[in-house]
C-alpha cells in the first residue's frame, strides 16, 4: 500500500465521528428546539382566553329615608252641634272666677257646656248627666264595649290629722306646723257604666244585673257577686255588735284596772271577713262585665 492510500485512509477515520455529530447536530444554528409530542398536547396557560371583568359601577350613596310628616292633630274635640275639631294640644282650664273651657292649641277657647266629648293627654271624656241630677259633668272613659264603663274621680276633705314631722312633714299631705296636723284629703272614685252607648247608669249590682239580663253567664257571676255582698253585710253587722258589746263590757267592769272584754277580740275577724269578701265580689263584677262585652255565654 502506497503512501497515498495511507494518508487516505487516516483522513476517512479521522472525518467519520465529525460527520456522525453533524448529523445529530440542528441543521440551522439560530432556530428554537423542538417541542416534545407531550407538551404539545397540553393547553398552554398563558395562550387561554382571559375572562374580561366588567367595569365596576360606582355605587350611588344610599338617600336617607324621608322623615315622616309632622303630626299636627293628635286629640279630637266634639261638640253638642256635631261639630269635631281636630289638636295637637287639649288642656282644660279652670279659673277661680268664670267658666270652666276647653283651650286647643292655645288658640281656641270652647266653653264646656258646648262639648260632647274631648281627648287629651290623660284619656277620653264625656259631658253627660248623672242619674238623679240635672247638672252636667265630665267623666273618664275607661272601657269601651257593649257595657262602657266610665268613672268620676274626687278629692274630699277628710277632716284634721296630725303629723310628727311638722307642718311639711309626712307623705303626700300637709302636716300642720308644730306637729299638729293640717286638714286630710282622700280621692274618692266614683264609677258608672251605660249599656249600648244609653245613658249613664250607678254601677251597682241592681243594674248590672238587669243589664246582663240576656247573657247566662254574666247573671250566673253577678249572682254570686250579691251572695258575697250579703255576706259581707251581716259580717259587718255581727262585728260591730260583738265589738259594741265588748266595749261596754270592759268599761263596766267591777274589776280593778282596766280588763279588755273577751267579745272585743272576738269581733276582730269578723272584721276583715267583709274585706275578703268584698274583693271576691269586685272580682266576679269585672269577669261579668268582660264576659258580657266578649258576648260569650
Amino acid at each position: 500500500m502506497t503512501f497515498r492510500s495511507y494518508f487516505f485512509l487516516l483522513a476517512l477515520g479521522i472525518a467519520s465521528p465529525m460527520l456522525v455529530q453533524a448529523q445529530d447536530a440542528p441543521r440551522q444554528l439560530n432556530s428554537l428546539p423542538a417541542v416534545p409530542d407531550s407538551a404539545r398536547r397540553q393547553p398552554q396557560l398563558s395562550q387561554q382566553p382571559q375572562m374580561q371583568q366588567p367595569p365596576s359601577q360606582a355605587v350611588p350613596p344610599r338617600q336617607p329615608a324621608p322623615a315622616p310628616p309632622a303630626e299636627t292633630t293628635r286629640f279630637a274635640v266634639g261638640l253638642k252641634n256635631g261639630t269635631v275639631y281636630k289638636a295637637y294640644d287639649v288642656e282644660i282650664k279652670q279659673p277661680v272666677f268664670g267658666r270652666s273651657y276647653l283651650l286647643l292649641d292655645d288658640q281656641r277657647r270652647l266653653d264646656l257646656n258646648e262639648i260632647s266629648f274631648y281627648e287629651d293627654e290623660t284619656g277620653h271624656y264625656v259631658r253627660t248627666t248623672l242619674p238623679r241630677s240635672k247638672r252636667e259633668t265630665t267623666l273618664r272613659r275607661d272601657r269601651v264595649g257593649r257595657l262602657s264603663l266610665y268613672s268620676d274621680t274626687r278629692t274630699q276633705y277628710a277632716g284634721n290629722g296630725y303629723s310628727p314631722y311638722g307642718r311639711y312633714g309626712g307623705y303626700g299631705g300637709y302636716g300642720g306646723y308644730g306637729g299638729f296636723g293640717g286638714p286630710v284629703y282622700r280621692t274618692v272614685k266614683t264609677e258608672y257604666f251605660s249599656k249600648d252607648n244609653g245613658p249613664i247608669q250607678d254601677m251597682s249590682l241592681r243594674n248590672l244585673s238587669l243589664a246582663t239580663a240576656d247573657n247566662a253567664g254574666s247573671a250566673a257571676l253577678l249572682m254570686q257577686a250579691r251572695k258575697y255582698q250579703t255576706y259581707s253585710t251581716m259580717s259587718y253587722v255581727a262585728a260591730a255588735g260583738i265589738l259594741a258589746v265588748g266595749i261596754f263590757s270592759t268599761f263596766n267592769s267591777n274589776q280593778s284596772g282596766i280588763s279588755v272584754s273577751p267579745l272585743v277580740y272576738a269581733g276582730i275577724p269578723l272584721a276583715i271577713v267583709p274585706l275578703v269578701l268584698g274583693s271576691k265580689q269586685q272580682k266576679n263584677v269585672k269577669q261579668a262585665i268582660s264576659l258580657y262585652n266578649r258576648g260569650g255565654e
